[in-house]
């Protein structure tokens, strides 16, 4: 658990690959949801309504996933310097307070209850994240222990 994660940026880098990739995907994912407005918009017909509105909304979607990926990823970073070793405690921690900062216009009572989800949230992907670690590695293992079946030699004589 206490194993520094490898595929990963150091931290100053870090923090800009974690704006770019989330708002790539937020400005994906509106390509299916909104396209489906195709169908209700009559007015600018078939495929103009669900053009226009995967236009309209693409990088407004885009953007929020890049201020949580970049949020996010500073408070990680903030994590890692303060404690100075790299865990899933980081990320867990920095997920509720990414989640319960994005909040805290609503109000105290719906940071914290964002702050909650954002935690637990992390923390059952960490432990998912872990489990198929763990499982991966104990599956490379069993395929170098030795074969059932004894290995032919070949004796030259």
């Amino acid at each position: 658990m206490g194993t520094p994660e490898t595929s990963r940026e150091p931290c100053p880098d870090r923090i800009l690959d974690d704006i770019g990739a989330p708002s790539a995907w937020g400005r994906s994912a509106v390509r299916p949801s909104t396209s489906s407005r195709v169908f209700t918009t009559p007015q600018w017909g078939a495929a103009g309504g669900g053009a226009q509105a995967v236009r309209m909304n693409a990088p407004r979607v885009g953007g929020s996933f890049a201020v949580w990926g970049g949020l996010f990823s500073a408070f990680d970073c903030t994590m890692v310097y303060v404690r100075q070793k790299e865990d899933p405690w980081n990320s867990i921690t920095a997920g509720a307070v990414t989640s319960g900062f994005l909040r805290m216009r609503q109000g105290a009572a719906a940071a914290s209850r964002s702050a909650l989800f954002g935690e637990v949230f992390r923390a059952r992907e960490e432990k998912g994240e872990t489990a198929l670690r763990e499982d991966s590695r104990t599956k490379v293992l069993e395929s170098f222990d030795a074969p059932s079946t004894p290995v032919p030699t070949f004796d030259f004589k």
